[in-house]
């Protein structure tokens, strides 16, 4: 499945839009990762923990678009985006959401 955040697919001709599709994945931050990232912040440089998990979750979110574009019998995904979001009391979970269009290649 290609996938891809611009509106076409080079050297490939869209046939048929088959609309939009979205996957979505929220963690929960580990209390023990959170401790650690609240240190690191307050000492400086980056929270290996949380990047972690934003990894995982883009990974997942992505896998739901393209498993929800293969259902359609889309080829690829054009014009993907992707959305980062803090939800829950404290922002305590991490969330991704993709999106994108669904699309059908020819020759």
């Amino acid at each position: 499945m290609i996938q891809t955040t611009t509106p076409s697919v080079e050297g490939q001709t869209i046939t048929e839009y088959l609309g939009v599709v979205t996957g979505e994945a929220i963690l929960g931050a580990n209390i023990v990762r959170d401790l650690f990232a609240g240190i690191r912040d307050i000492v400086g440089g980056r929270s290996a923990a949380y990047e972690e998990e934003l990894r995982k979750a883009r990974e997942i979110a992505m896998e739901e678009l393209a498993a929800e574009a293969s259902d359609r019998g889309a080829d690829a995904v054009v014009g993907i985006d992707l959305d980062y979001e803090t939800v829950g009391q404290g922002g305590s979970m991490l969330m991704v959401t993709a999106s994108g269009t669904a699309v059908r290649l020819g020759a």
